[in-house]
């Protein structure tokens, strides 16, 4: 996947520095709408589809799983990466009886720390592979991996928006 027909995400249009101010403003971004009421951020907008509340805490530890994922590329050889389970997560750590506020916090650390891992990323370590499981199993190098995230954090801000809007 180069392009996300959805949001219009390009994964080659930013330059490597950019990556990880990019995924720093996604994470400042996502936090600073979980500011809205609760009952905005909890509503689902139709059955299977998240609320905004589901959605930051998935982004949340995407980008948590993402950082091991790119540490485990930079110490093993290709590893395979086990699918997150996104949807078991969302009923197994009840993401919408969680605090926003502790979300918005641990979103924030969990994008900043990402960041911080990108920035110190040598062209060794962007070349580095494993075998990841979505969109489909392939091998992918932690370039792809780096804005798979971003693609993440994007993506998935506007779906927040599109349904705080309809709440709003």
């Amino acid at each position: 996947m180069d392009a996300c027909g959805e949001c219009g995400f390009d994964y080659f249009t930013l330059p490597r520095l950019a990556l990880a101010p990019s995924i720093a403003l996604g994470g400042t971004q996502h936090a600073a709408r979980l500011a809205a009421p609760v009952t905005a951020l909890t509503a689902r907008p139709a059955p299977g589809v998240w609320s905004p509340l589901e959605y930051a805490c998935h982004v949340r530890d995407v980008l948590g799983v993402q950082r091991e994922r790119m540490l485990r590329a930079a110490s093993e050889e290709q590893p395979v990466f086990a699918p997150m389970d996104r949807e078991r997560l969302v009923q197994e750590r009840a993401y919408n009886n969680q605090d926003p506020a502790e979300v918005a916090l641990a979103l924030l650390t969990a994008a900043v720390d990402l960041a911080e891992h990108v920035n110190g990323m040598d062209d060794r370590d962007w070349a580095r592979t494993g075998v990841y499981n979505f969109p489909e199993t392939a091998v992918r190098d932690v370039d792809w991996m780096v804005r798979h995230t971003l693609h993440e954090l994007t993506h998935h801000l506007m779906d927040v928006d599109r349904t705080l809007g309809a709440n709003g």
